[in-house]
């Protein structure tokens, strides 16, 4: 059963529950308040009947009756029953007269009746069957002090008349509460569908994406109920997937890209390979050389591919100051440089350490394959607009403007290398995953004095949402008063702070 069916089944069954025991109820509450008023109305024919009696007098005489029989006739004669209702009087045991409106049961014909009737010496009042169904009476004794003849009137109402017509009454409010029913029930079907329509087509649209490779489609509903939360949620699970198949088919092209090469190379010197003891080892050393090229290619890659996913970072507040000296311990053993510190951010961001240094180290070793001895690299960190700069700079060719965003792809290797180096091309790819991973980016720009100067923009997030810190302020390394930061400044007369290897 399709869960538009359990809804408009349930929402029945509910209102159909709702609707019966408020019939019942309205049956039961009618029922009651038929006996209220039958009750009511042979009190009230007894009270009237005194009433009478208390003031009767004799039309010809003009003197108090003094006769039973005439007492109950002229009463008979000035009060006419209601519907489905009778009166009839009895004197000395015997019925004597009856309404002249045709009473819709006679019951002064029953002599069992009358007689038992007769015998009352007080006002009584019960129920008989007769052949109109129940019948309720009342029986008031009536006596006349000069009349020694004992007389009694008698009310009687047909019971079942009026429960009838409740009963007719009922029966067009159940019709008319099945018809409701019925109305609510294609109205129900209707909502239900249109409410349900963004459901169906969540399942229309994973089932397409099942049988297909598309991930592109979306869905459109508008509105902010759980169903539009629904699709939202939807929605963003089509994006993670289509961002991890992207990320996936990265992987691959890149992986089968790169690594056909070596594994061509190594194989052909494998099968040219003789028995000479000398060739050999020049295979081998060249067979390991791919190898670890191989290797670097494919752990590249997979922080390539990492750097899409969620938990790539590790996040801590990194002191940023302590990052940007040691990236430059660490630096100083990649080659003969004047290495130096520009400017350090006395701060603390939540960050991933190990990432950042990975990402500075690259721009390092970038900056190393594109200078020669002695030349100048710099890193320098620094706090501007609630943001924390990253640099490295050198005093090498520096990057062609046609190139600055180029540089940054995948297997994209830049001009003006001094060093033979056969690298992959994903260092600053790296780079660029790392920054973005961190919610910022990277840039290069020319550096003062010429050379490159390569800068990581990273937000500083929440730092001083639960803290009462002072915000921080941009110190200068104690290894000297140098400030030259790309593009704010600096220039050629400042003093240098050789740090070399």
């Amino acid at each position: 059963m399709s869960a538009r069916a359990r809804i408009v089944g349930w929402m029945l069954a509910v209102v159909g529950l709702a609707l019966s025991v408020s019939i019942f109820a309205t049956w039961t509450i009618l029922l009651a308040r038929l006996d209220d008023r039958m009750s009511l109305e042979l009190s009230n024919e007894a009270e009237k009947l005194r009433r009478y009696a208390a003031s009767a007098r004799d039309p010809a005489t003009g003197h108090m009756v003094t006769d039973v029989e005439e007492l109950l006739t002229g009463y008979l004669a000035i009060n006419a029953p209601d519907r489905w209702e009778t009166f009839f009087s009895i004197i000395d045991g015997k019925a004597d007269r009856i309404t002249a409106i045709p009473p819709p049961v006679r019951l002064d014909t029953d002599d069992a009746l009358v007689a038992r009737l007769a015998r009352a010496t007080r006002p009584d009042d019960g129920e008989v069957e007769s052949a109109r169904g129940t019948v309720h009476y009342a029986v008031i004794p009536v006596t006349v002090r000069s009349d020694p003849r004992p007389g009694h009137f008698v009310v009687a109402i047909l019971y079942d008349r009026h429960r009838d017509e409740i009963a007719d009454a009922m029966r067009v409010l159940g019709i008319s509460a099945l018809a409701a029913l019925a109305l609510a029930g294609a109205a129900g079907w209707f909502v239900a569908g249109r409410v349900l329509a963004p459901v169906r087509l969540v399942s229309q649209t994973a089932e397409q994406i099942s049988d297909s490779t598309d991930l592109t489609r979306r869905l459109d509903v508008p509105g902010d109920d759980d169903v539009a939360a629904l699709a939202a949620t939807f929605n963003h699970m089509l994006d993670r997937l289509e961002h991890a198949f992207v990320v996936q088919r990265h992987f691959m092209d890149d992986a089968g890209h790169e690594l056909r090469t070596p594994i061509t190379v190594i194989r052909g010197h494998l099968e040219l390979m003789g028995d000479d003891p000398r060739d050999r080892a020049e295979t081998l050393a060249l067979v390991t050389d791919e190898l670890d090229r191989m290797n670097r290619i494919v752990e590249d890659l997979l922080t390539l591919a990492k750097a899409e996913q969620p938990g790539f970072l590790d996040l801590h507040d990194v002191e940023v100051a302590d990052l940007t000296v040691s990236v430059v311990a660490k630096a100083r053993a990649l080659g003969n440089r004047r290495w130096r510190v520009d400017e350090v951010a006395e701060a603390r961001v939540p960050a991933d350490r190990q990432r950042l240094t990975q990402a500075l180290m690259q721009l390092v070793a970038n900056a190393v394959r594109h200078t020669t001895d002695d030349d100048l690299i710099a890193v320098g960190s620094a706090v501007r607009d609630n943001r924390i700069e990253l640099w490295v700079r050198d005093s090498g060719p520096g990057v062609a403007p046609a190139e600055r965003e180029r540089i940054f792809g995948r297997f994209v290797r830049g001009a003006g290398r001094t060093v033979m180096y056969e690298g992959a091309g994903l260092g600053l790819a790296i780079v660029r995953s790392i920054a973005e991973a961190h919610g910022g980016s990277v840039r290069v720009t020319d550096a003062p004095g010429g050379g490159a100067c390569f800068v990581m923009n990273i937000p500083m997030w929440d730092l001083w949402g639960a803290s009462d810190e002072p915000r921080p302020r941009a110190l200068t390394a104690e290894m000297g008063p140098v400030r030259v930061a790309c593009g704010h400044g600096g220039g050629a007369g400042e003093p240098d702070l050789d740090r070399r290897g």
